[in-house]
């Protein structure tokens, strides 16, 4: 299996908040998790309230260890909340199940980490990801 490597953690984040000054999005926080849901590498922008690491990091968690993004996540605590409550229990209240955590696949589609993003509305979030994912040279799923 593939892994997330430092450089393209770091191309991930840098693009990402390059994305969002582009959008003209508020100030964003940025984390990347490898496979096993542990950090690689995260930046908070100036402005950005201290609590968003927390926020990203539990879109990415969210979607690395249940192999769903955030909309996913979000359609399934619509659908099922008792699900994505027991679900946050088994990770102990580390999932946040809204767009924003964006899958990162390898070239087999393997999921081999996440990218969380938080700062702006969560839709505007998971669309600058995609674009760091992808400047990374893989590929994302929101």
């Amino acid at each position: 299996m593939a892994e997330i490597t430092i450089e393209q953690a770091r191309v991930m984040v840098r693009e990402t908040l390059a994305k969002g000054r582009q959008m003209g999005l508020k100030p964003l926080s940025v984390v990347v998790l490898d496979a096993g849901g542990h950090v690689k590498a995260f930046e908070r922008e100036d402005g950005a309230s201290p609590g968003r690491f927390g926020i990203a990091q539990g879109k990415a968690y969210g979607a690395v260890m249940l192999h769903m993004p955030g909309s996913a996540q979000m359609a399934r605590a619509e659908q099922q909340a008792y699900f994505m409550a027991a679900a946050n229990g088994v990770f102990g209240g580390q999932v946040v199940p809204v767009p924003g955590g964006v899958l990162i696949r390898d070239d087999a589609g393997v999921v081999i980490g996440a990218l969380g993003v938080t700062g702006d509305t969560s839709d505007n979030d998971a669309e600058a990801a995609l674009a760091g994912i992808e400047a990374a040279g893989l590929k994302g799923e929101a």
